[in-house]
């Protein structure tokens, strides 16, 4: 019984959040994320579901930033380390795959799947979600850093003075080598 009922309060509270949500007249155009100390933002269209960290398993012989695969909600999904993939951090060494928390395994560790328009059964792992950020939470906007890849997009400034970077999903899943995980 107590289950049904935290089940009603939990449909309850759902509902009262979306309500205020629709009231809102700021709209959130960017899911932002912390991967090994950088922030990004993701944009929502290109964004899917959100998963707590789960089992994976490696798969040999692919580039370093792929992780392995995991099945999520009954589907197998890539699994990408988003700051490998950028560069901004050495890959997970196989051990910690296990389930061990290490390197850079948290609590906080997440897995954000592509939107399923893109077309790609892939999730990347942050270290740890940020929240919502709309265009108004920013005070500048700056231009993509030099030698960045094709999928980053422009450079944003909050009020606080931290940076962010936004990615276009899209651009990510059409770049070859992105689709060849093969090392």
């Amino acid at each position: 019984m107590a289950k049904r009922q935290s089940l009603r309060d939990l449909q309850e509270r759902l509902a009262q959040r979306l309500s205020v949500a629709k009231t809102e007249a700021v709209t959130a155009a960017w899911l932002a994320v912390e991967s090994h100390g950088n922030r990004y933002l993701l944009p929502l269209v290109q964004s899917g579901e959100i998963f707590p960290w789960s089992s994976v398993q490696r798969v040999p012989y692919t580039k370093p930033w792929f992780v392995g695969v995991a099945s999520l909600r009954g589907g197998l999904h890539g699994v990408i380390d988003l700051a490998a993939l950028v560069g901004s951090a050495a890959p997970i060494s196989p051990g910690v795959m296990d389930g061990v928390q290490g390197d850079r395994i948290t609590s906080e560790s997440r897995l954000v799947s592509l939107h399923t328009a893109l077309g790609v059964n892939a999730v990347l792992w942050i270290d740890r979600l940020l929240g919502l950020r709309s265009a108004a939470m920013f005070s500048g906007f700056g231009p993509k850093p030099d030698g960045a890849p094709a999928y980053f997009n422009r450079s944003l400034v909050d009020a606080q003075g931290l940076h962010w970077q936004e990615l276009d999903l899209q651009v990510l899943v059409g770049e070859p080598e992105f689709l060849a995980i093969a090392a």
